[in-house]
């Protein structure tokens, strides 16, 4: 009576991290939580007040392609933001942020039968949208040695689709520009379709990352972006595909059967979003703070952290997450993500500066 899948899937990881925390709140015990990556940045008050006045007497149903202005302020944002020009009307699909459409790509693409890859440690929705639409599962081992980038030529002969994350979650990872080229001329050569997960962009503190949309060749090119964390808008559900006309038509017309339209007042808000840079600017300085009570903190232990160039992550080598759940402090093991992630653990610079100064100081203390 219900899909097998779901009771063969073990629990979403993070509900794991909730079930301890609320452990530890019902044992008295002060809790500071590097686990989830949900973001307590303020949104900013400017695109609360678009909100707000967006909001109509009456919300009718959203249409699937979205307002024309929240598609033209995200084709905007990627030409000032990339140097990239793709056509609001036939490249753009507004999003109920992107997690549901990275689900559900695999059911819009002929995947059935066929391998749908990604790198692993990984966030969890790849493969589970992959099992759902029927797909076979090919994981590829991201390690440190190859700068935790995938190796494509492991790639199976009958891949429909293979998705890449950067900058990754959960390492930090970067990905060089050349690389996005070499994965299309792969795309074009062994038929396959790119997704790029591209949630963290903009949360960098040394040089931006470059897009999968700055590939030479994009014809084969889906990126998948999100206001969660570039502006704190995590309960919002606003993001965007950009991509190939063609699949992009295929979104908007499976889209209308599963109903996941962003609301228009949030979509109105999505466009003050997109069109601002103070905020995001101010955003990365508070990480950047964050950053730099923490990291010398986990370093003060002996510990090491890897990549972590970019996201609000940083990817240690060395804590052992259950004794740091013991003192309070919350983060996520490495192996969540996959095997390639044993050995390692996330912190995710979600808690306040004041809470990431009382975790440091923990951390100097035991």
């Amino acid at each position: 009576m219900i899909n097998p899948l779901l009771t063969e899937l073990a629990a979403y990881p993070f509900t794991r991290l909730e079930e301890e925390r609320r452990r530890l709140l019902a044992a008295g015990i002060q809790v500071i939580d590097f686990g989830k990556g949900d973001p307590n940045e303020p949104t900013d008050p400017m695109i609360r007040n678009a909100l707000v006045e967006a909001l109509p007497e009456r919300a009718p149903y959203p249409l699937a392609q979205g307002l024309p202005e929240l598609r033209e302020s995200a084709a905007g944002w990627i030409e000032r933001r990339f140097g990239v020009s793709v056509d609001p009307e036939t490249e753009i699909v507004p999003t109920y942020g992107s997690k549901e459409a990275i689900f559900s790509l695999a059911q819009v693409l002929e995947t059935a039968g066929r391998a749908v890859a990604f790198g692993e440690p990984a966030y969890p929705v790849y493969e589970r949208g992959a099992l759902f639409a029927g797909a076979r599962v090919q994981t590829l081992p991201l390690s440190r040695e190859n700068g935790f980038l995938p190796d494509l030529s492991e790639l199976d002969d009958d891949v429909a689709l293979v998705w890449v994350n950067y900058p990754h979650n959960p390492t930090g990872a970067v990905a060089p520009r050349e690389f996005y080229d070499e994965l299309a001329e792969a795309a074009e050569r062994h038929d396959f379709i790119v997704g790029s997960d591209e949630a963290y962009t903009e949360l960098w503190f040394d040089e931006p990352p470059p897009s999968a949309l700055q590939a030479v060749d994009r014809s084969r090119i889906l990126v998948f972006q999100t206001l969660s964390k570039r502006s704190s808008m995590t309960g919002y559900r606003s993001g965007f595909v950009a991509g190939p006309p063609e699949i992009v038509a295929a979104l908007k017309s499976y889209r209308p059967t599963v109903g996941t339209a962003p609301q228009e007042f949030v979509q109105r808000a999505s466009v003050a979003a997109w069109n601002d840079e103070r905020h995001v600017e101010e955003t990365r300085a508070r990480y950047r703070a964050k950053r730099d009570v923490m990291i010398p903190a986990i370093e003060g232990r002996g510990w090491e952290i890897v990549a972590s160039d970019a996201t609000m992550y940083l990817w240690s080598v060395g804590p052992d997450a259950a004794e740091l759940l013991e003192q309070g402090i919350i983060v996520s093991p490495g192996e969540m993500f996959g095997p390639s992630g044993e050995g390692y653990v996330r912190f995710a610079l979600v808690p306040t500066l004041e809470e990431c100064e009382r975790a440091a100081e923990i951390l100097r203390k035991t």
